[in-house]
């Protein structure tokens, strides 16, 4: 960081145009951005005052002149902890595969939009870098059905069962719940189970498109409607016709759209901008939001009766510290889908790295585990993931307050005491989950495990065998 607090981010990449946007982007953040046009420039600029205060770089992948690769691994020799991002035009697992490997600290795709990177930027800053990995990790493989969805918390399986039972009928459902929940994957196994499913789900994140352009891309417009508008536009509606629009943070739509999108769903008819007459569409609509739309109401932000023609059916995900229990089985279910991509292969998980995963709270929810487990997954050279794979979720778990597993007492790190149908579990399954709890929370060092058990070290090693724990974890 310069003198004046300033932050610094240093770009690789030998195009003028690329330079100009990413440092107008940067800029309105409160970054300044230094360049380099090749890999010896790069090299040389970390001697010089700007590359001693960095905070970042931004490496083109596709950049002809040099070996990408081989300069991420030179710069993090030369710079161990410096926040390296990658920019490439090559959407791919394997890419972003490569360029982890390499050393790099997170991965963004061209063409590259602006909220993306600043994210980005902001995430490596806080040490919980998520930006193009994100997507990739989420790209693992086809939606799943109800009964494939991984979670046992009571509360979880509730709201599962009421999408199901709502699943075959045409009304509107509204998906509330925090980022990263699996909103998505609940609407898709919605859509998959409904007699809609011959047709792919149209999906939509209305919180990523302009608002001046919301209602041009829900509904259409024709050629010559407004300025900039050369040809006619097919809307995301009239594209679902006889299918599923799934509307991602519904919340985000402006009040002037809201009044089309309330027309449609009392009416079944949309508008383009610019249209002489009303079209009808067949649509069923899914909607999700990680806010209180009853809030958004209160609010003014959100026109009420457009909140209960979207709200016929509502379906509350609860966050993942709600549901730690269900953690070991989701973190196995995700390392298998993960195992699926190029360059990846399947990977066990240690009870000590479970036990890590358990006692920490997750508010990035399912998404942000996903994201973790990938990002370990890419890195590991063993068989198995363990807690040394997860250092910064180590640093992170630090201090972090005990959690509660589908609204049921929970001890330290999430050992749940009841099972999903309200009973509680054996003193057996307790036991090893405290066994594992413990040997995660003090590392492995067995003395120290037995001494705050109070048990034997020998008496431990016997636990371990009779409770069937993995002693890797050890």
């Amino acid at each position: 960081m310069t003198r004046n607090g300033q932050r610094l981010m240093m770009l690789i990449d030998d195009e003028p145009a690329q330079r100009r946007l990413v440092g107008a982007i940067a800029a309105r953040r409160g970054w300044r951005t230094v360049f380099a046009g090749d890999a010896e420039t790069a090299i040389a600029t970390l001697g010089t005052p700007d590359g001693m205060a960095l905070d970042a770089i931004l490496l083109d992948h596709s950049a002809p002149d040099f070996d990408a690769a081989a300069l991420i691994a030179e710069l993090r020799v030369r710079r161990p902890l410096l926040p390296i991002l990658v920019l490439t035009a090559n959407d791919s697992v394997a890419a972003a595969v490569s360029a982890m490997r390499a050393g790099a600290t997170d991965f963004l795709v061209k063409p590259l939009a602006a909220e993306r990177l600043l994210a980005a930027l902001e995430a490596v800053l806080g040490g919980e870098a998520d930006g193009e990995l994100r997507p990739l990790s989420e790209k693992l493989s086809t939606p799943l059905a109800f009964d494939e969805i991984v979670g046992s918390a009571p509360l979880f399986r509730a709201a599962l069962a009421i999408a199901a039972k709502a699943a075959r009928a045409r009304v509107p459902m509204l998906i509330e719940g925090e980022s990263g929940v699996g909103k998505e994957v609940v609407a898709e196994a919605i859509h998959a189970a409904s007699p809609r499913s011959r047709k792919e789900i149209v999906r939509v994140n209305c919180g990523a498109i302009p608002s001046n352009l919301v209602e041009s891309e829900l509904f259409g417009h024709e050629k010559g409607a407004f300025t900039g508008a050369f040809e006619r536009k097919i809307g995301r509606f009239q594209d679902a016709d006889g299918g599923t629009i799934f509307l991602d943070e519904v919340g985000e739509i402006p009040l002037d759209a809201q009044v089309r999108l309330l027309r449609l769903l009392q009416s079944g008819e949309i508008q383009p901008i610019g249209a002489r007459h009303p079209r009808e569409v067949d649509v069923r609509v899914i909607a999700a939001t990680n806010k209180s739309l009853a809030a958004e109401v209160e609010a003014g932000r959100f026109r009420e009766d457009l909140y209960y023609r979207l709200n016929v059916v509502q379906v509350m995900i609860p966050p993942l510290r709600d549901r730690t229990g269900d953690i070991p089985a989701l973190a196995r279910h995700l390392l298998a889908r993960i195992a699926e991509q190029p360059g990846l292969r399947p990977l066990g998980i240690t009870d000590e790295a479970l036990a890590l995963l358990g006692s920490y709270d997750w508010p990035g929810n399912v998404r942000q585990l996903q994201n973790a487990l990938f990002r370990a997954s890419v890195l590991c050279e063993g068989d198995g993931l363990t807690r040394a794979d997860f250092p910064q979720l180590a640093q992170l778990s630090l201090g972090r307050p005990a959690s509660t597993t589908g609204g049921q007492p929970s001890g330290n790190g999430g050992v749940t005491l009841f099972r999903a149908d309200g009973n509680l579990r054996t003193l057996h399954e307790i036991e090893a989950d405290v066994i594992r709890l413990a040997i995660g929370h003090y590392r492995g060092r067995m003395t120290e495990v037995a001494r705050r058990l109070g048990i034997g070290r020998s008496t431990l090693y016997r636990k371990l065998v009779e409770l069937g724990i993995d002693q890797s974890a050890a």
